[in-house]
């Protein structure tokens, strides 16, 4: 690939900055512009890797692969936030292995006795999980290592960049305007930091496409609880009300939750489609146009993936 190639990078969540970072060691010049670095929505994220309600299937496979592998390299590395954690994906009701269940070699369906009262199934299994604010951290650092330049500012569109070889549009939410996309929703996320208790493994109950999430992610000194997905305009600031449910239905399941202190809410709107968007696109200057967006709760779970097809997918494009 070409090294005097341009590119500007737009959104400053974790898949902005793991596609920067992707083209920089590829070679390439690349400029990451967003109104906020790193941008809120992925700080709020839990977040654990597992490609859960996204679509399509046969990408999603592929992307998720690819960052599982990269997780675990720098989990390996132990610098990034980031570590391999065992835990239990429990249901109230019996539920068939998901799909994604084939990526993870030691998953298994979990003993009666390993389930939390109330849950009639479940699986264990290891998985990536990431502290968001540190592993946000080191990506920023790893693109401004790498030569990557950083704009803070507003973006109103995709047309405003002259001089350039190609716009990936990771804008997350702000792709409904910049390109038009009226299948973007907004979904309202509220999860709680709080002390950790000397909760070692993590926990995810399978409640569907239900609003009211139960799920704890432990990051050593603290514990990210969650919490709620809801289809709505609602605002960011933390809800006392929505946050004692929060806890309380941890607690259930884990009672030394019950009077741990809330260091945080974490609250903003997550960018749902029906699918992902990985696609080429261009201007009608004729500029490419990379899009990236849409990955709903999954972000995490697909940045290196997706980054690594937008590579691919621009090496196709402009040479």
């Amino acid at each position: 690939m070409p090294t005097n190639e341009r590119i500007v990078v737009l959104g400053g969540g974790v898949s902005g900055l793991t596609t920067g970072v992707v083209l920089l060691e590829a070679g390439l010049s690349v400029r990451l512009v967003a109104e906020e670095i790193p941008a809120r929505t992925s700080l709020v994220a839990g977040a654990i890797w597992g490609p859960h309600l996204v679509e399509p299937w046969a990408d999603v496979r592929e992307w998720g692969l690819t960052s599982l592998d990269a997780f675990r390299r720098l989990a390996e590395e132990g610098k990034a936030g980031i570590r391999m954690a065992n835990g239990i994906m429990a249901a109230r009701q019996p539920f068939e292995e998901p799909p994604w269940s084939k990526l993870l070699s030691d998953f298994r369906e979990a003993d009666a006795s390993e389930l939390p009262h109330g849950f009639l199934s479940g699986h264990r299994f290891t998985a990536p999980v990431v502290d968001m604010p540190v592993y946000l951290d080191h990506l920023r650092r790893r693109f401004r290592d790498l030569g990557g330049r950083l704009e803070q500012r507003v973006i109103c569109s995709l047309d405003e960049f002259a001089g350039v070889s190609a716009v990936v549009n990771c804008a997350g939410m702000g792709a409904a305007a910049l390109a038009g996309d009226l299948t973007l929703r907004r979904t309202r996320v509220h999860q709680l930091v709080v002390e950790n208790p000397g909760v070692t493994e993590f926990f995810s109950e399978l409640t569907g496409p239900s609003s009211v999430l139960v799920h704890f992610y432990p990051h050593g000194d603290t514990v990210v609880l969650g919490g709620s997905a809801t289809d709505d305009d609602g605002g960011v600031a933390g809800d006392a009300a929505a946050a004692h449910g929060i806890v309380e239905r941890c607690a259930a399941v884990e009672p030394r939750l019950a009077d741990a202190r809330v260091i945080e809410h974490r609250v903003d709107v997550r960018p749902t489609r029906f699918e992902v968007r990985v696609e080429f696109d261009h201007r009608e200057d004729g500029i490419p146009v990379i899009h990236n967006y849409g990955h709903g709760g999954a972000g995490v779970t697909l940045s290196w993936g997706c980054a690594r097809e937008v590579a691919q997918l621009l090496a196709e494009g402009l040479w």
